[in-house]
């Protein structure tokens, strides 16, 4: 029987730059999540929400608004040995909710991890909806033209 572990999910601050660096590069290195450099995590940090047991960074996603109706689930990851502890969800869920404050109808992501997304009130839909993604990030990336991601999408 696995002993359950204290998380707490909160907002990242300057002090989780480095573990959220290394925790995203691991992704980053396997070609499944977009690179971001130490400079770029400091400037965006108020994006993040992590998740932490034991003062441990063990999850980490951020928020990117894509519009004003429009924000985008990013960098969504766990360090190894945490996965299917339901800690994603609630990384997800206080994402959601942030959303919502801002009064952002609609939340959308692109991901390998579908029935995921699903168990957390995403539907699939064509990335062609999402012309603020494509402008913004897709150009810039490798598989621009070969993606094999899927779009998800949650209204709120």
């Amino acid at each position: 029987m696995m002993a359950t572990i204290a998380v707490v999910c909160r907002r990242a601050t300057e002090n989780d730059v480095e573990a959220l660096y290394l925790l995203i590069q691991g992704y980053a290195e396997k070609g499944i999540m977009l690179y971001r450099s130490r400079e770029t995590l400091r400037a965006i940090i108020d994006t993040f929400v992590i998740a932490e047991a034991d003062g441990r960074l063990i999850g980490c996603g951020s928020l990117s608004k894509l519009g004003k109706d429009l924000v985008e689930v990013r960098s969504l990851g766990m360090t190894e040995g945490f996965k299917g502890q339901g800690i994603g969800s609630l990384i997800v869920n206080r994402l959601v909710e942030e959303a919502r404050n801002q009064g952002i109808p609609t939340v959308m992501a692109l991901t390998y991890e579908v029935k995921f997304f699903e168990r957390n009130g995403f539907e699939v839909v064509p990335k062609e909806i999402f012309p603020e993604k494509v402008w913004r990030d897709c150009i810039h990336c490798k598989k621009q033209h070969c993606c094999d991601e899927i779009a998800v999408q949650r209204r709120l």
